[in-house]
């Protein structure tokens, strides 16, 4: 797993390689997590996104047996078979275990924590 430095983004993001599965009330796809944020996160489907925009989904990615983390997404943009999403809910639990797993690849707390104040608007 690899930062990636880049852009003007107000929220760090890491690489982090790994399947998952997102929701809506209807459906299920699997997808691969291309990168991941406290805010967000970009998938990539098997096939071109076709999907509601509008709709929230919840995206479940299991970190092991026993932990996972749980996000209500909206889509933020569609390109071909890879879609952005903006995270719209994230229970307690999800968060902790998020905010280990970046901290974790971010390599500096200190980071994480100007990530966690951007999050709450302070």
């Amino acid at each position: 797993m690899i930062l990636k430095d880049n852009d003007n983004r107000h929220f760090h993001r890491i690489f982090y390689k790994s399947d998952a599965t997102l929701n809506s009330q209807d459906k299920t796809w699997p997808c691969d997590i291309v990168d991941l944020s406290i805010k967000g996160c970009l998938l990539r489907f098997e096939r071109p996104w076709q999907e509601d925009p509008e709709k929230m989904y919840t995206l479940m990615l299991p970190l092991s047996e026993d932990v996972h983390i749980s996000m209500a997404l909206a889509v933020s943009h569609v390109v071909g078979n890879t879609v952005g999403f903006k995270c719209e809910h994230i229970d307690l639990e999800s968060i902790s275990n998020l905010r280990r797993l970046v901290e974790l690849n971010l390599g500096d707390s200190d980071l994480l924590e100007r990530d966690l104040i951007a999050l709450c608007g302070l």
